[in-house]
């Protein structure tokens, strides 16, 4: 996929942050992931243009609510940094970031949730990582493909 659009599925508790805040704000900085796969993702594979589906989770009903765009490449957490921040991590080092966000905009939101009940049953998307059993990386690939069936389900 070297070069082209990427498409992303990003997980958050909407009593955290939810699509109605992402709407409300227009853009936000992906923050807090402490996760080395996910950082991943977000320092050396996310583009500005890179579409993402908003998932929530640990919600009822959980599920992809809405649509969301990539609007800054990766670039330190600044958050890791923060003693009074709940994302600090006394290890991480300014010179050397070990922690990566991105900042995503507002698309739209689906007028009713795609559940994960009905992603589990759309044929085409039994490889999605997200209904994948014990996956639980807040920031996932997903590709064309999945991307294209799950758009028509919305």
């Amino acid at each position: 996929m070297a070069g082209g659009k990427r498409y992303w599925l990003m997980k958050s508790e909407p009593g955290v942050y939810s699509i109605a805040d992402l709407q409300r704000h227009g853009t936000t900085c992906w923050d807090g992931v402490r996760n080395y796969q996910a950082r991943n993702f977000m320092r050396d594979d996310m583009r500005v243009g890179d579409e993402v589906f908003f998932y929530h989770s640990n919600a009822q009903p959980m599920g992809i609510y809405g649509v969301a765009k990539v609007v800054r490449a990766g670039y330190p957490d600044h958050t890791a940094l923060d003693s009074s921040d709940k994302h600090y991590d006394p290890k991480s080092d300014p010179a050397n970031p070990t922690w990566m966000m991105v900042d995503i905009g507002y698309v739209g939101t689906f007028k009713e949730p795609i559940t994960l009940a009905a992603l589990k049953q759309t044929p085409g998307l039994e490889k999605m990582l997200v209904i994948q059993r014990g996956s639980r990386l807040s920031v996932q690939q997903v590709t064309p493909e999945e991307w294209a069936i799950v758009m028509r389900l919305g």
